[in-house]
């Protein structure tokens, strides 16, 4: 059983439910830690057709104070909440990264790639259907090169989702991972997130996607287990429902490539949860 999930976003940003209501959806199916990890605010520029950059910048303060007013509630009662951030990785905005991650004492700090340069390339299959085979290719080569500069920064804590630009072109993307030289390049940027000191994340919310699998996939899973990365559990939840949704299935999964606890990161510690797959 899994019992910690790092990745809860919520009505501050373009989820559905409060911060409370998040939380209470936790209790109920028995985590003991839950991280909440809002969207970073970004720089105008880097723009999904629906857009939710306003609504967060608005609401942002509140979003950090109602997840520092839970910690303290629930600190006595043996239940660790964490103020998380997932930071969409923007190649060319480093300063501003930088600038902003350090403005508030968050206990970690999730990398996000929802952009290849100024493209959210998750928003629309309908962004995809005209693409060539070969220029999905060179878009999933991309955003590989893009995580391994992410994580040399050594900005963050956790790597998201670390298959995501498969969302809507799995079969190709299958495709690509057997041909020569793509789980080099795979591995060059997991390699460069464990020399970090990261943990990549093993998310429910691919299944719940069109493309219908676990992020990562079984190739690369098995590829970070022989590198020795550690990993973090996450829903990427956006509603109470999601919320630690399908973790037997993760549990099954990681176990099976031979891990046995995930990482939780609070402001520099790092603590070892046991799960098991029964």
């Amino acid at each position: 059983m899994i019992r910690v999930d790092l990745h809860t976003h919520t009505n501050h940003s373009h989820a559905r439910d409060s911060v409370r209501q998040m939380f209470d959806a936790g209790q109920a199916r028995g985590l003991v830690v839950q991280g909440f990890s809002e969207h970073s605010p970004r720089p105008a520029g880097y723009d999904y057709p629906s857009e939710y950059r306003d609504h967060l910048a608005a609401t942002f303060n509140d979003y950090l104070a109602e997840v520092s007013a839970l910690k303290e509630e629930q600190a006595p009662r043996g239940v660790t909440v964490l103020l998380g951030l997932e930071v969409d990785w923007l190649e060319n905005e480093v300063p501003y990264l930088r600038a902003m991650t350090s403005e508030h004492h968050y206990d970690y700090l999730i990398g996000g790639i929802h952009f290849l340069d100024h493209w959210g390339f998750d928003s629309a299959a309908s962004d995809w259907a005209p693409l060539s085979f070969e220029e999905r290719c060179a878009l999933y080569e991309k955003y590989y090169r893009t995580m391994k500069a992410m994580a040399e920064t050594r900005l963050f804590n956790i790597v998201a989702h670390p298959d995501l630009i498969k969302i809507f072109s799995v079969e190709d993307f299958r495709r690509w991972l057997e041909m020569p030289a793509s789980m080099d390049l795979v591995g060059d940027a997991l390699t460069a997130v464990r020399d970090a000191g990261m943990a990549m994340e093993i998310s429910s919310a691919g299944l719940r996607k069109p493309c219908q699998e676990i992020y990562p996939g079984p190739k690369i899973r098995r590829l970070a287990r022989e590198l020795g990365l550690p990993v973090t559990f996450a829903s990427d939840s956006h509603a109470t429902e999601q919320v630690a949704w399908n973790f037997d299935e993760l549990a099954r999964c990681a176990a099976a490539e031979g891990w046995k606890e995930s990482l939780v990161f609070c402001r520099g510690k790092v603590t070892a949860m046991p799960f098991d797959a029964d």
